[in-house]
């Protein structure tokens, strides 16, 4: 019995310091590559469907949601296990799919419906179908306290500003044409919104809903990921292939990281010391050092990859 107890507390120690997990959907693979992202190997491949884009996960880390663009749907995996849970249809070609901070509602952007959809995580229902004035909507993004949605669309000049509560597009927020990533500052004061044909990043106060500022960045900017202290907004740019690292501060770039082709969507480590980027061209994830500002490394995955979610 000690020695029974002995191993158990072992194990649990062993889990409470295991490095996170990096989950990498692969388009055109129709897998989710996981990388540990302590060692950088890929610990194995989990099937997701036909074409697998948005990801994200329950606060726990223990659901896995994907959307699916090539069958329509929604899908809840065990991330332990890979696993299929539930299959939710959604409409035709849905892509990002976010989750409130509290995990009860996820944000589901339906391309050719141009809507979003709100899907009760607990009871994996629609509660809730959005239309936006955007067409071909990419990412739609929960601000930190759950009360607003950002709606960015390859076919805009503008985010639209979705009231959860209403179940309801309220606004929108001037920008330059097509705006894809979308980032909240942790306290939610600001959003970072990536505008792939103006080369820039947009600052929008949430109070005004406002741009305050424009960030020259580079060409084809389309993934945004904050730094969880704030400090940090990075950029990736397609035809370039970097990624550029803006100060809050100044709202100025404040270096320029080389990483591989066609960089897309993003994802930071818990702590914020490790960047991890899609590079759809390169089939590879670049790893970058936050603090150094430098790469790396590259990790193989699967072919086309959409994005990263790391838990």
């Amino acid at each position: 019995m000690r020695l029974a107890l002995t191993i158990g507390t072992l194990l649990l120690v062993l889990q409470a310091g295991a490095a996170p997990l990096a989950y990498v959907p692969n388009e055109k693979s129709a897998t989710l590559s996981v990388i540990d992202t302590g060692s950088g190997a890929v610990l194995r491949q989990i099937p997701a469907g036909k074409r697998p884009r948005g990801i994200a996960a329950d606060p726990t880390g223990r659901t896995l949601y994907v959307t699916d663009a090539g069958a329509g749907v929604l899908l809840a995996l065990d991330a332990a296990s890979g696993a299929a849970i539930a299959t939710i249809a959604v409409g035709k070609s849905p892509e990002g799919v976010s989750a409130s901070n509290d995990g009860r509602l996820l944000a589901v952007a339906v391309e050719e419906g141009n809507s979003v959809l709100l899907v009760d995580a607990a009871s994996r229902a629609i509660v809730a179908e959005m239309p936006v004035q955007g067409r071909n909507p990419e990412h739609a993004v929960f601000s930190p306290d759950g009360r607003w949605l950002l709606v960015s669309a390859e076919e805009a000049e503008q985010v639209d500003v979705i009231d959860v509560a209403a179940r309801r597009q309220v606004g929108s927020v001037a920008g330059g044409l097509r705006p894809r990533g979308i980032g909240f500052s942790p306290d939610g004061a600001r959003a970072y919104i990536a505008c792939e044909l103006a080369g820039a990043v947009h600052v929008v106060d949430m109070t005004t809903r406002r741009s305050v500022a424009v960030i020259p960045t580079g060409r084809n900017t389309a993934g945004i990921a904050v730094h969880p202290g704030g400090r940090q907004v990075y950029a990736s740019n397609g035809i370039d292939g970097t990624v550029s690292v803006i100060d809050t501060a100044t709202n100025r770039v404040s270096a320029t990281v080389a990483v591989g082709k066609r960089p897309w969507n993003m994802a930071l480590t818990p702590d914020g010391a490790r960047l991890y980027v899609a590079n759809g061209r390169s089939d590879s994830v670049s790893v970058i050092d936050t603090a150094a500002a430098t790469r790396l490394s590259d990790i193989p995955v699967g072919e086309l990859p959409w994005g990263v979610l790391i838990r």
